[in-house]
């Protein structure tokens, strides 16, 4: 299956997922996404609020965000490449079989990769064997 072209977000899903204090800070990370990608997106969050447009990305508010992502990809799926992001298994079920599905889970391991945390001490001792450490620790002692 060719990359996406248009991404279909469930906007409260991923929220909680992935633990974002606001529909901002996420709707800001997706729009820098996309335009990365090179792709559309469009992020739907159950309720009202104001439709947005961030770049490449449409914030839109539906009565339901599970039945505006499924119309969305029925109405572009056959001209464009598609990907539905949502952990609900009914969305990903009925958005049709040329429709790439991901959960949320597995698209925030992608979009959020680990932080590299450095445990070493940062010091030569980092970097030699034990026999030379073995070795310079006599030598230290006057051994």
């Amino acid at each position: 299956m060719a990359e996406p072209t248009l991404y279909l977000f469930d906007g409260f899903n991923l929220l909680h997922a992935g633990g974002f204090d606001s529909p901002a800070e996420l709707s800001d990370l997706l729009a820098s996404w996309v335009a990365g990608k090179g792709a559309r997106g469009v992020l739907v969050f159950d309720g009202h609020g104001p439709d947005e447009s961030h770049g490449r990305l449409e914030v839109r508010w539906a009565v339901d965000a599970d039945t505006a992502i499924e119309r969305l990809a029925a109405d572009h799926r056959s001209g464009e490449q598609v990907a539905v992001v949502s952990s609900d298994v009914a969305v990903r079920g009925t958005s049709g079989a040329e429709v790439r599905k991901l959960s949320s889970a597995a698209f925030l391991a992608e979009l959020i990769p680990p932080s590299h945390v450095d445990r070493s001490r940062g010091d030569l001792r980092d970097k030699l064997d034990a026999a030379t450490l073995a070795e310079l620790e006599r030598l230290r002692r006057g051994e």
